[in-house]
């Protein structure tokens, strides 16, 4: 996929994967729009990326306010420009309590958000012309192997366990399906992934314990490993056809059964319509 001067947008890229996936993007001639909560920790990304003769804007963006992700994608909408890459690569892991509109944090904050701003986004992301269209790259977790059947009620409720880490399965579950369901409700240019990009020793680690975290991140890998497969979803000619699709390590993978779930997808789309109030 020929970057050449395009728009995309990277949630939470001012660290970790998001950060060597905006950094890339822009080496390889994208104009990148960083989308993240804190302008002054997004700074230094802006200034390497500029320092490297690309072309780089903050966007604020806070996924735990709808009243943010409106904001923020009215700006964008306003620009009157085809967007033919989102990657909502923003996510934690840990957090416990509710988002500003009253849902529980993890989901909140993983699904939701993304869930509203791509929504909104839609119009300039399927303007993206052929041939390459328009991608949205969802970046999951293998955790979502380890949901359980979404509650939905829960999900308006604060964080009940004390890692957090079962509330982060649902979510990453949330992506799959979403990235999915989306896929049968875009025009046939709009190309929908989600993915695991490695169980990765970012920032996105940061709330869980501090015992907890120190002995995980032994085992992790490098953020510029953990960008890869999102890159690859972004800008292969190898996925250029696929839509819908789950991947890791660069290549498809048959996601959770609950992920394939046609009924559960649909259900989480209508359930999240009717959360962020926009019509199913």
């Amino acid at each position: 996929m020929d970057l050449t001067g395009k728009l995309v947008v990277v949630t939470g890229a001012n660290t970790g994967i998001g950060r060597v996936t905006a950094e890339t993007l822009a080496k390889q001639g994208a104009r990148v729009i960083l989308a993240t909560r804190s302008e002054a920790k997004t700074a230094p990304v802006l200034e390497a990326i500029r320092a490297a003769g690309g072309t780089a804007e903050w966007l604020a963006l806070d996924l735990a306010d709808f009243a943010s992700v409106r904001a923020a994608a009215e700006k964008l909408l306003a620009r009157d420009e085809a967007l033919p890459l989102v990657i909502a690569n923003a996510g934690f892991a840990g957090l416990r309590g509710l988002t500003k509109d009253g849902f529980e944090l993890t989901f909140g904050t993983n699904h939701l958000g993304h869930y509203l701003f791509v929504r909104l986004l839609l119009p300039a992301i399927e303007r993206a012309p052929l041939p390459d269209g328009a991608r949205i790259v969802l970046v999951s977790s293998k955790a979502h192997y380890d949901a359980k059947p979404i509650d939905w009620q829960a999900q308006r409720e604060a964080t009940k366990a004390v890692t957090g880490l079962p509330e982060y399965a649902v979510s990453k579950l949330s992506n799959v399906l979403f990235a999915r369901e989306l896929a049968k409700r875009v025009p046939a240019h709009v190309h929908t992934y989600a993915l695991h990009p490695g169980v990765v020793a970012s920032d996105a680690w940061r709330s869980v314990p501090w015992g907890v975290r120190h002995l995980i991140k032994l085992f992790m890998i490098t953020n510029e490993e953990g960008a890869r497969t999102t890159l690859y979803c972004a800008t292969s000619d190898d996925v250029a056809s696929h839509t819908g699709r789950y991947y890791d390590t660069s290549r498809e993978k048959k996601p959770s059964k609950l992920a394939l779930d046609d009924a559960l997808a649909r259900t989480l789309w209508e359930k999240s319509a009717e959360w962020v109030g926009l019509p199913v």
